[in-house]
Parts: C-alpha cells; sequence; structure tokens
C-alpha cells in the first residue's frame, strides 16, 4: 500500500510541470498535456520492475523537441528516474550503456541535422547533472542502506550466536564436569577396588571380613561400569579439557596410589612443574596412566617418570628444529600378576590424546612384549597460541562498509571525470573547429578585389565563421555576402572579413 501511495505522490509531481510546460498558454496543446501525463503514469507504473527504461522514455521524448535535452515538461522526470534507477538497480551495467547510447544518439542526431556541435556538449552537460549524477546519489543511498540493513541483520544474527554460544557453554561445561567425574571418581574407584582387593586375601580377617571385601571390591568395579555409561551420556564429543589446574602434583598423586596399594616407582624427584593446559595435561597422563594399570593389570609394578626433554627434532638433511623446552612423562606398568576385573573398554585414551594435543604436545601408547603397557606424552613448557579467526559477521561488515566506501568514491570521480572528458572533448573540438576556420595571413595577402570565389576557394578554409565577432564593425553597403575568418588560432580577435558582390571579392578587411 505504501508503495502505490508512493508511486501516486511521484506521478501527480512529474505531471506538473507537464501542465506548466505543455499547456495551450506555453504553446502546446491539451493533446500534448494528455500524451506526457499518460506517459509518466507508465513509467512510474514500470519504474519498480524495470528501472531504466523511463530514462530512455524520456531521453527519447526529450530528443524530440530539442538535440539539447533539457526540456521544461520532462527535465524534472528524468532526475527523478534517473535516483530511482541508482537507488532500486542491483547491477549497473543497463544504465551505464544507455548512458552511451544517449550520448551517442545525440551526436548522430548533431551530424544529422547539421546543427553546431554545442548542442551535443549540451546535451552531455545536461545528461550528466540530470540524469547521471541524481543516479550515482541513488547508487550511493542504496548502498548506504545496504551497510544498515546488513549491521542490523548481524547484530540479529550475533544475538542468536550469543543464545548458542551460551548453550554450547553449558554443554561443554557439563562434558567438562562429566570428564572430571570419570577420571578423578574413576581413579578413586579403582583404588578402593585395589585395597579392598588386599582385604580380601588379608589372612588377618575373618572368611566374613574377606567375604564383605570381596563385595566392596565388586561393587566398586559396578560402580566404575556404572559410572563410565553415565559419563558416556553426559560427554560431549571433542570436547575441550578444562582449564582448572590440579590440585595435587605428580609426587602426591604417586603417594596417595602408593598408600592405595599401588606398587608405584617415580624416577624423577622432584618432577618438573608445568602449568596451564601443560600442567593439567601432565597431570591428566600419570593419573590415567596409574588408573588404566589399577583396573588393567592389578598387582602390576608402575614405573613413573617425569623429565626434562631435549624438544629438538632432526631433519633429513640433519638440520635441527624445535625450541628444547618440553617436558617428557612416561608410565610403565608389567603385566598383572592377579587376575584382570571384568570391565569393558573405555575411552580414557581417546580423552587424553584430546587434552594432549589441545596442550600443544604430543601423545603416544603402546603395549609391550611381556603384556605389559606404556604411556609416553610429551608436553612443551611454552606451547603456542594460535591467533584466533575473525568472525564470519565481522568479515561481512567489513566487506559491507568497502562496498559503501566504493560506492561513496564513484558518486564522487565518476561525475569529475566526465566532467573532465567532456571539457577536454570540448577543447578539442573548439580547438578543430577553429582548425578548420583559420585563413593564413599569407592567404589573406594574396586575394585581390575582383577575384571569383571559385577562384579564391583553394585558398580560403573549409567553412567560415558563424558569424561577426562581437562589437564588429557594420558590414559595407551593397554586399550579398560577408564571410569571417580566424587570423589566429588561439585568439577570438581579430579577424578576417571577405565580402562579395555578384559573386566577386569586393572588399576585404581585417575586423578588430
Amino acid at each position: 500500500m505504501r508503495e502505490r501511495l508512493f508511486d501516486l505522490g511521484l506521478w501527480l509531481l512529474l505531471c506538473v510541470p507537464v501542465l506548466l510546460g505543455s499547456g495551450p498558454d506555453d504553446g502546446g496543446s491539451w493533446t500534448e498535456v494528455a500524451v506526457g501525463v499518460a506517459l509518466l503514469g507508465g513509467c512510474v507504473a514500470v519504474s519498480r520492475r524495470w528501472p531504466p527504461v523511463p530514462i530512455a522514455v524520456l531521453t527519447a521524448v526529450s530528443l524530440t523537441s530539442t538535440l539539447e535535452l533539457f526540456t521544461a515538461s520532462y527535465s524534472l522526470a528524468l532526475v527523478a528516474f534517473g535516483y530511482l534507477a541508482g537507488r532500486r538497480q542491483e547491477h549497473t551495467r543497463a544504465s551505464l550503456w544507455l548512458f552511451g547510447a544517449v550520448a551517442a544518439a545525440g551526436l548522430l542526431l548533431t551530424a544529422v541535422t547539421h546543427t553546431s556541435l554545442g548542442q551535443w556538449f549540451t546535451l552531455l552537460l545536461t545528461l550528466a547533472l540530470a540524469v547521471v549524477a541524481p543516479w550515482l546519489i541513488g547508487r550511493y543511498v542504496r548502498q548506504y542502506d545496504r551497510l544498515v540493513h546488513s549491521g542490523w541483520e548481524l547484530a540479529d544474527r550475533m544475538e542468536r550466536e550469543q543464545a548458542a554460544v551460551a548453550d554450547r557453554e553449558r554443554l561443554r561445561e557439563r562434558s567438562r564436569i562429566a570428564g572430571d567425574m570419570h577420571d578423578s571418581l574413576g581413579h578413586d574407584l579403582a583404588l578402593i577396588a585395589i585395597r579392598a582387593a588386599a582385604l580380601e586375601v588379608d589372612p588377618a580377617l575373618g572368611p566374613d571380613q574377606q567375604h564383605a571385601a570381596g563385595e566392596l571390591r565388586r561393587a566398586a568395579a559396578d560402580a566404575t561400569a556404572r559410572l563410565r555409561d553415565v559419563i558416556g551420556v553426559l560427554r560431549e564429543d571433542g570436547a575441550p579439557a578444562p582449564t582448572a589446574p590440579p590440585d595435587e602434583s605428580v609426587e602426591e598423586l604417586v603417594d596417595r596410589a602408593r598408600a592405595s596399594g599401588l606398587t608405584v616407582t617415580l624416577t624423577t624427584s622432584p618432577a618438573p612443574v608445568l602449568t596451564g593446559m601443560p600442567g593439567l595435561a601432565l597431570h591428566r597422563v600419570v593419573r590415567e596412566g596409574l588408573t588404566n594399570a589399577a583396573k588393567h593389570a592389578p598387582g602390576a609394578e608402575v614405573t613413573v617418570t617425569v623429565e626434562e626433554a631435549d624438544g629438538k627434532e632432526r631433519k633429513e638433511d640433519g638440520s635441527e628444529q624445535g625450541d628444547g623446552k618440553e617436558v617428557r612423562v612416561r608410565v610403565v606398568n608389567g603385566p598383572g600378576t592377579e587376575a584382570r576385573p571384568d570391565s569393558p573398554a573405555g575411552t580414557g585414551l581417546v580423552g587424553l590424546d584430546e587434552r594432549v594435543r589441545l596442550a600443544g604436545g604430543r601423545l603416544a601408547h603402546r603395549a609391550t612384549g611381556d603384556g605389559g603397557f606404556v604411556l609416553d606424552a610429551v608436553l612443551p613448557r611454552n606451547p603456542s597460541a594460535a591467533p584466533p579467526a575473525a568472525p564470519t559477521s565481522a568479515r561481512e561488515l567489513d566487506r559491507a562498509r568497502r562496498e559503501v566506501r566504493r560506492g561513496l568514491a564513484r558518486a564522487i570521480w565518476i561525475p569529475l571525470a566526465l566532467l573532465a572528458a567532456l571539457g577536454v572533448l570540448m577543447t578539442g573540438v573548439a580547438l578543430w573547429t577553429q582548425a578548420r576556420s583559420y585563413l593564413e595571413p599569407e592567404d589573406y595577402d594574396r586575394a585581390r578585389i575582383g577575384q571569383s570565389l571559385a577562384e579564391l576557394s583553394d585558398d580560403l578554409p573549409d567553412r567560415p565563421l558563424d558569424g561577426p565577432p562581437h562589437s564588429a564593425p557594420p558590414e559595407p553597403s551593397g554586399m550579398d555576402e560577408c564571410r569571417y575568418y580566424r587570423s589566429t588560432l588561439l585568439a577570438a580577435i581579430p579577424v578576417y572579413r571577405l565580402c562579395f558582390a555578384a559573386g566577386h571579392l569586393a572588399d576585404k578587411a581585417e575586423v578588430p
């Protein structure tokens, strides 16, 4: 509805110059007014779907009235439809071709009607100011509106993304909690099972106490299995490692495992200390190695080694790379001496590998030939953090801003370039016209009174000036024709005047 009201108001506004400029009082007729009003109505109707069409129609109508393209009836319509074409067009190629076609048509009409090139220059100036300039302004307004619209779209998208990020962070936090529950509670339940197994075979206890210890061991194993099932539901695939540092050192972790009955040897004391993500990964590697040994190799001896590593890798050409700031941690357990408890394969090593990778290190694990297991990790002291990539919304907003800046630049330099080209063209044509009207002083001196026009035609220029210069003296009486020629190329005065009577030169003078 708003579009229809706008089109109606535009049509009524553009009809006012037609009523004032094409009416009977201004040399027109009511037929011309009716045709103009109907023509403007059709242009308004098609301007939304085909924006260049009204410009082409009104330009054609204006050229039928004057080759200078400026008319009192349709100049306002050209300005309005030029702006609307720039405002509504997605692509600019059609309009640019139209502007070029109008300029070419004006030059062709000038040549066909044998009129002065000054009218064509006026046409170009009218086209630039009345059509091209409003079109460029419309293009800039369109680009600016796109930027504003893109800004609101990006703001709405950012709000939705923030909500999605909040939901994702909540799920990720659940995953972190689930991982920590699996790591810490699974480790503690494994140590409880080891202590219960030790009590189960303790000869100092009676049969009832040993049976209760066995039930405790089996209950701990069942609780570990149920915990793994629950954590499997809560854990998110590829969840990042928690950022909280561990609460205990490697020595304390080994002492707690040793107090639970696990045979553990720490070969390095004190162990190197890491902070941040590498420190968390170091604690997690040792804890996972002890937990796996307790679950899968009960009674086996475990060796934990934490030492400084060279950190330099040798390439094929013999050169070395790396900064030498790394810590290597290795957990090795032999084959179990007791019956292995029933427990399905878990995902501890998968999560451990992800945590070590996020810390900037690398993890390796393998089984030994005697049935044992080796867990080996290398962690950096100073992990390099990759710079975060610019969000998509920021890139899109930056692209929209660049488009607006380019549109503004085009709105400035295209009219300037057109005016400069028009000035250069007018200067060139003026020089060319002057050269065609230039009479050499030697040829002027050779001309004799009484010579016929045919005898002088070889020495005279192609065409004379259009008329005498301003404030020139009156022509001699009794002359049939007087012709004026330039005496210099760059100055308008003085000029040579040759007057003819009965086809013969009757008077020659230099007119100041």
